[in-house]
């Protein structure tokens, strides 16, 4: 699996970004979660990105990686 590289710093962006539109869909306001909803609602900006927005920003910078990789070596 080409896109899985834990050794890339864009790879963990994009999958820090897609987490975090994952989480702010999934967690509820109120009750036991409510604080790390709360978090996680600072880590997005609060209002800045939607959650599906941060979902594709992390899916494309995963992507982005693996072109300009590609690019580099020469592989098409």
């Amino acid at each position: 699996m080409r896109y899985i590289r834990p050794t890339s710093l864009t790879w963990w962006a994009g999958l820090l970004a897609m987490l975090t539109g994952l989480a702010s869909v999934t967690l509820p306001m109120a009750g036991a979660l409510g604080e790390l909803s709360r978090l996680v609602a600072l880590l997005a900006g609060t209002g800045d990105a939607s959650p599906a927005g941060l979902i594709f920003l992390g899916l494309g910078l995963i992507g982005l990686r693996d072109r300009l990789e590609r690019g580099f070596r020469g592989d098409d």
